[in-house]
């Protein structure tokens, strides 16, 4: 049975958040202003912006209008003035043609991850995703983790897609709610656990023991 990941880690995102709403106070860069305010919600923070904005692109055209930025950005909750939502827009509306590679943009408010553990990332994610397409669902789970012997399947009070959707749960959060995960979402969920730890070593171990690589 996979374990919800990272439980072990609650104290290291409860200092995140805390630091992240100090550095919240201080920062006046908007793209700065707007990583905080998701950290501060935790580790899924920045899974649920990347959600906002990817769901922002009605057309599937990758970019998105300043209409769909500024929705975008009050759907997150910050407080932002008009202002500031448009010196972040021209940020990256580097050409002037009126729209923002929302992926370009997502990857600037991700915290910094470095490649070692950006690699680990990949693996875990290699791991879980058995079909190959993409995006890990419940099915993909069903082939790599037997939950017969759990407690709560043997009593009977919840079913094999109850306790596999455990998994499921902390990307589900702040979005769309579809049973999918998708690789770039799975970075962002992680990108906020990297946040709350400081040691590449100590990431590494982590994700290794968490999911059994």
């Amino acid at each position: 049975m996979a374990h919800r990941p990272m439980s072990g880690q609650s104290r290291n995102e409860m200092l995140m958040a805390e630091k992240a709403g100090r550095m919240l106070e201080k920062t006046t860069d908007p793209i700065e202003k707007l990583r905080f305010s998701a950290l501060k919600r935790g580790a899924a923070g920045i899974l649920g912006i990347g959600r906002i904005f990817r769901r922002m692109d009605n057309d599937g055209s990758g970019s998105l209008t300043v209409d769909e930025f500024t929705q975008g950005i009050h759907e997150c909750g910050v407080d932002f003035t008009n202002e500031e939502i448009q010196e972040l827009f021209m940020k990256f509306d580097r050409d002037g043609s009126g729209t923002v590679d929302y992926t370009e943009f997502l990857r600037s408010i991700r915290p910094p991850v470095n490649q070692n553990r950006l690699t680990v990332i990949d693996k875990v994610f290699a791991k879980l995703d058995v079909t190959g397409d993409g995006k890990v669902t419940i099915e993909d789970l069903k082939s790599k983790y037997n939950i017969k012997s759990h407690p709560e399947y043997q009593n009977g009070s919840k079913s094999e897609d109850e306790l596999l959707n455990t998994f499921l749960v902390k990307f589900e959060e702040n979005g769309t709610i579809d049973g999918n995960v998708t690789k770039e979402e799975f970075i962002d969920y992680y990108s906020g656990i990297s946040a709350s730890v400081d040691e590449d070593m100590y990431f590494d171990l982590m994700m290794r023991q968490a999911w059994h690589l």
